[in-house]
């Protein structure tokens, strides 16, 4: 039995309409999902996931597995909110785990075991408020106030390597700041500046 070309027609929409569908949830997992997209691509994931932070305002380097067996280790969190501390205050928060992610999956796509150089990890909203007086580009809800945000730049990495690795990630908000020499990085809504 042969199909009329109007019901071939409909049955092709629908099909696309369904690639679209489908190829639009992976896009939405992969922004509130990063890491568990990137496997989905067909990348293995390694057991252990680590992280290697040299902090240029305190010179404080911190190189630790804060991933093993399916979980986060509690320790290397806790040592990884501290070298991505306020530097000027001293305050600690928790900082958020899809942004650990975030950052290990750029140096995966970087190919680079070098640390990432933090200019500026967690703000308080004291050191915000200050900031923003100094700067326009300072965001008033700056998601660096939850924890949420890091500037960053790679040793031997071309700071539009680094940008261009992030936006491909889709893991969030992306700024490229190529006369203050870092890339801004953070875990909410996909956007770039």
């Amino acid at each position: 039995m042969r199909l009329s070309a109007e019901v071939m027609r409909i049955f092709q929409r629908k099909l696309d309409r369904r690639s679209l569908l489908k190829a639009a949830m992976l896009a939405v997992g992969g922004c509130i999902f990063p890491y568990t997209a990137f496997g989905a691509l067909g990348e293995q994931l390694p057991p252990d996931r680590s992280l290697s932070l040299y902090n240029l305002h305190t010179e404080e380097n911190l190189k630790t597995v804060y991933w093993s067996r399916g979980e986060y280790i509690p320790e290397a969190l806790v040592d990884i909110n501290c070298i991505l501390r306020d530097h000027r205050t001293g305050e600690i928060t928790s900082i958020d785990k899809r942004l650990l992610d975030l950052l290990y999956a750029i140096a995966r796509r970087l190919g680079t075991k070098d640390p990432f150089k933090i200019i500026s990890g967690y703000r308080s909203p004291s050191t915000n408020a200050l900031l923003r007086k100094r700067s326009s580009g300072v965001a008033k809800g700056s998601l660096h106030q939850q924890g949420k945000a890091v500037d960053i730049r790679v040793p031997g990495c071309e700071l539009s390597s680094l940008r261009n690795a992030a936006i491909a990630l889709k893991g969030g908000g992306v700024g490229y700041y190529p006369t203050s020499h870092f890339v801004h990085i953070d875990v909410g809504r996909v956007r770039y500046w």
